[in-house]
């Protein structure tokens, strides 16, 4: 029996993609800083990351995709913060980044850290960027990393039966 940790992997060959929304920017730069304090501490170079700014988190399914298919990048980390308000706005917008970026990484089998907070007030998103939580930034990065290394070690597994 074959086990798979799925260890944090720096790709060889490939780059990361930090796609992050522009929308609620304070709390999203701050996932940015987790999000490369990850992948510098996983010795993935600088010049191997590109940052990928967008309007909202509305539109990181399309990046993701668009990212995804260019056949570039190794492993793709999306950040965004989306806070519930007055209007059900909230529920379309983080329903369709999250079902979005999940049919990319799917359809790509593409490792894909999901960094997109959904919260319900500026104070859960800001202890979530860098504070009493932790920063999701950091953890969607590890995530994708992660990944990274279940996928390799799912494509070299045990022979077929």
């Amino acid at each position: 029996m074959a086990d798979i940790q799925g260890a944090p992997h720096v790709p060889r060959t490939g780059r990361v993609a930090v796609l992050v929304s522009r929308f609620n920017e304070p709390i999203t730069s701050r996932l940015l800083d987790g999000a490369r304090q990850c992948l510098r501490e996983h010795h993935v170079p600088d010049a191997r990351v590109d940052v990928v700014w967008v309007p909202g988190a509305f539109e990181l399914p399309v990046a993701a995709e668009t990212a995804a298919a260019t056949g570039r990048y190794a492993a793709i980390v999306a950040l965004g913060c989306v806070i519930r308000g007055e209007t059900a706005h909230f529920d379309y917008v983080a329903g369709e980044s999250a079902r979005g970026l999940a049919n990319v990484a799917l359809t790509h089998r593409i490792a894909l850290g999901f960094g997109v907070l959904t919260t319900e007030t500026d104070e859960q998103a800001e202890a979530r960027a860098g504070g009493p939580q932790g920063n999701k930034g950091y953890d969607a990065a590890e995530a994708a990393l992660r990944m990274t290394g279940v996928l390799a070690d799912l494509t070299r597994a045990a022979p077929r039966d």
